[in-house]
């Protein structure tokens, strides 16, 4: 940063060493001493003007409807304090908050968002360096300066501002400049019920009381008196963080899950990098150095990691962030002295756990045995903390806005983690309604349970393979819990997005091994890497596509990349030595395709058994595709002569049919897979696999619902592939119903004009006895 001196030669305004440590000083004994709330700011004000030699300093604070108020200034007319307001997104101020980063102008009046307010009198001040005031991710407020001449603000002066807002922001939620309760939304407040939506991540219902999850330390020094200290400090909590990871590596309870702890031990091995991260760690010490104690530093790096990484769009390097916001907390935590963030004695008997986000560990740090359920404001299903969740079976609703806001400490909540919904303070009638719902769902677990045994046959003796889904190896343990007679489709990609780079031969054909060894005798059918469109890897930047879903993706990465698909199939021959391997390629959309992948199969097939002998090859190989791709369907008579099973992937498919896309909730409805020209694709593929003498399976979500899978086995399908928590209810469908009824009473619906038969099957089901919950 540079102001002119009196000869008009430009002349450092603030060295960034020992000036900024001086100015967060002096703030320091600002805001410690007496007086009230708007005296303080308005010398704070007064001492940045001051530091930074600027004619203008303003502070806007945050007011209720996202309007932004001046409430402190030195330099712009008085008058305009508390009569000047700027909605989020007017103005160069509004700018600032409104995308919650920095701005630094030499010339204001330029910019095509800057608008002028004459009641402040700014019509004087042409240069203009703002930072958003930032309070646990939040922009509470936007600190201004200004120049009447024309300078250029240097990256070192903006980040100095940062630091200095950082500070102001303490000052303004703890002298509470604006009531909290002006903040929060009109609806909900009271005590009256209210009902909530979200997104379903994990199915069940939970009853029971709410608990905060409030992971952030206090901190109560800011100013450092002296660096070297902190930076000892930041290096024994440092220290301490990577010992107590090390510590959950080894928990007695993540071994004696065995496998279905797995993939977490990958996740906490990725949370120890994180820890280890040369640039996070720098970056707190530059933050130190401009004068911040070691918890100040840590929490300015994270809110401004916060800030940059809610602007990505990639949605699984979105979700580190939560793995970043855990780590950052507990730093905190060891800085501060603070206890154990969340104490497992603390929760009530039946606890709903609330949320903004959540990291990895610190969903573990809670009694398992008294989570009933998990709410969150963001989330995903690929983070890790909703993974460690569905392992636990604990039912979670995400993506429900403003939820921390309407609900206090232990008023009572009733979480539907099927239908995505959260019931705040509920009614006796809602409540009661949702206990018999929990008791009828428990009887039918139970009823689901008793027939694990048994065969899934229908009643006129049609044999049907029930097969599960698979992705983790915390899935595994669902193969024998369920009866599932194999896997039918792995998803081997999970792993690959769930590390820092991509896992070498060794640890794949590891990961592989470990998997066919839990199935035992039954199969377990690979499908290789399928990547691309919602599905990305942190290691990987490929070029933006304007339509990922039919673009680069899937087999043709594979294709392209064979050394990728080459380093998969070797290490899966190899994890498959004696044992029969299933190996299926995805998004196929040509035979040619098909072709050229088998290729690479045989070729790693010759080059294991050269190197290894016979002996280290696979007993028995056999070869699928995916069948997504509706142009496949007119090559079927030469793709079955080349296949020895195929899987149809119905939630790719449908999309594709339609030309709809799943993810886009205006037209994600908008069809029904129960309509007649699903029906009759269906019924085109089974008959051409049936005479071919292929077996045909279904993998996507049709499998796993009742109602479909009766359609579907009406139609010839005779694999049905599917969530852990579809087998039950299927199998139960499947030993009440007479394929052949309901095969001669759907063939006279194909024919019919209809948008969807769902509710005509669903009658005659009923009709007929079939049970479909």
């Amino acid at each position: 940063m540079h102001v002119r001196d009196g000869s008009g030669r430009k002349a450092d305004a603030i060295d960034t060493t020992s000036a900024p440590r001086r100015l967060l000083g002096r703030l320091r004994d600002v805001m410690a001493g007496q007086g009230a709330p708007q005296e303080r700011l308005d010398k704070v004000v007064s001492l940045i003007a001051e530091g930074y030699e600027a004619e203008v300093c303003s502070c806007y604070v945050m007011r209720a409807g996202e309007v932004l108020e001046l409430f402190a200034t030195h330099g712009l007319l008085q008058s305009a304090v508390h009569n000047t307001r700027l909605r989020v997104g007017e103005g160069l101020v509004g700018e600032i908050a409104a995308h919650a980063r920095p701005l630094a102008l030499a010339d204001a009046w330029s910019h095509p968002a800057f608008a002028y307010r004459p009641e402040t009198g700014e019509e004087l001040y042409h240069s203009l360096m703002g930072v958003p005031i930032l309070r646990g991710g939040r922009v509470v407020g936007v600190l201004v300066v200004q120049n009447r001449e024309e300078r250029t603000y240097t990256e070192e002066a903006v980040e100095i501002l940062e630091t200095v807002a950082m500070v102001l922001a303490e000052l303004l939620t703890v002298a509470q400049m604006v009531n909290r309760q002006e903040l929060l939304p009109v609806d909900g407040n009271a005590l009256l019920p209210l009902r909530l939506e979200g997104m379903g991540l994990n199915g069940g219902v939970g009853i029971g009381v709410a608990v905060m999850h409030q992971p952030q330390v206090r901190i109560g020094r800011l100013v450092a008196e002296d660096p070297d200290v902190e930076h000892v400090r930041l290096k024994e909590a440092l220290n301490t963080l990577r010992a107590e990871v090390d510590g959950m590596l080894d928990d007695d309870t993540v071994q004696h899950a065995g496998e279905a702890f797995g993939d977490f031990r990958d996740v906490l091995e990725t949370y120890r990098m994180f820890a280890e991260d040369a640039g996070w760690i720098g970056r707190i010490t530059e933050a130190i150095n401009s004068g911040l104690t070691a918890e100040a530093a840590v929490q300015k790096v994270h809110d401004d990691t916060r800030v940059r990484m809610s602007h990505v769009t990639d949605p699984y390097i979105r979700d580190r962030l939560h793995d970043l916001e855990d780590l950052a907390n507990r730093l905190l935590a060891h800085l501060v002295g603070a206890e154990q963030l969340s104490s497992r004695g603390a929760l009530p008997d039946d606890a709903i756990l609330l949320c903004r986000n959540l990291g990895p560990t610190e969903l573990l740090d809670y009694d398992r045995d008294k989570l009933r359920g998990l709410v969150m404001e963001e989330g995903s299903r690929t983070m890790h903390a909703v993974i460690i969740a569905r392992a636990l079976g604990v039912p979670v609703v995400a993506r429900v806005p403003g939820v921390l806001t309407k609900i206090e400490p232990h008023d009572p909540v009733i979480i539907d983690g099927d239908h995505g919904q959260v019931f705040i303070r509920p009614g006796d009638d809602v409540r009661e309604a949702f206990e018999k719902s929990l008791k009828a769902r428990r009887r039918k677990l139970a009823a689901y349970t008793a027939l694990r045994d048994e065969p899934s046959v229908s009643r006129d003796g049609v044999k049907v393979s029930l097969m599960l889904n698979a992705g983790l190896l915390m899935d595994l343990p669902n193969v024998v819990e369920t009866g599932a007679e194999g896997i039918g489709l792995y998803r081997t990609e999970v792993p690959f997005m769930s590390r820092a780079s991509l896992p070498n031969v060794e640890d794949q054909a590891g990961l592989y091994a470990r998997i066919q060894d839990a199935c035992g005798d039954r199969p377990v059918v690979f499908r290789t890497l399928d990547v691309g469109s919602d599905k990305v890897l942190p290691y990987w930047h490929g070029q933006p596509e304007d339509n990922p879903a039919l673009g680069w993706r899937s087999i043709r990465i594979s294709l392209d990349r064979p050394a990728i698909l080459r380093s998969q199939l070797r290490a899966l021959i190899r994890a498959a030595a004696g044992r029969e391997l299933r190996v299926m390629f995805p998004m196929v959309s040509e035979v040619a395709e098909l072709t050229a992948a088998r290729a690479v199969l045989d070729m790693e097939l010759a080059r294991e058994e050269k190197l290894h002998g016979p002996e280290a090859l696979p007993s028995h190989v056999k070869v699928g595709t995916m069948l997504e791709v509706p142009a496949l369907i007119w090559q079927l008579p030469q793709l079955l002569k080349r296949v020895d099973f195929v899987s149809l992937g119905s939630n790719d498919l449908v999309q594709f049919l339609y030309a709809t896309d799943r993810g886009n909730p205006k037209v994600s409805d908008r069809y029904d897979v129960l309509s007649p020209a699903v029906l009759c694709a269906v019924d085109q593929i089974a008959r051409q696999c049936r005479a071919a003498g292929v077996p045909l399976s279904i993998c996507g979500e049709m499998a796993g619902r009742p109602l479909e899978a009766m359609a579907m086995v009406a139609l010839g399908v005779r694999t049905l592939s599917m969530t852990a928590g579809g087998i039950g209810p299927v199998k139960m469908m499947l030993r009440s119903m007479h394929v052949g009824q309901v095969e001669d009473y759907i063939r006279d619906l194909m024919d019919l004009p209809d948008h969807s038969v769902r509710e005509k099957l669903r009658f005659f089901a009923q009709d007929h006895g079939v049970v479909l919950s």
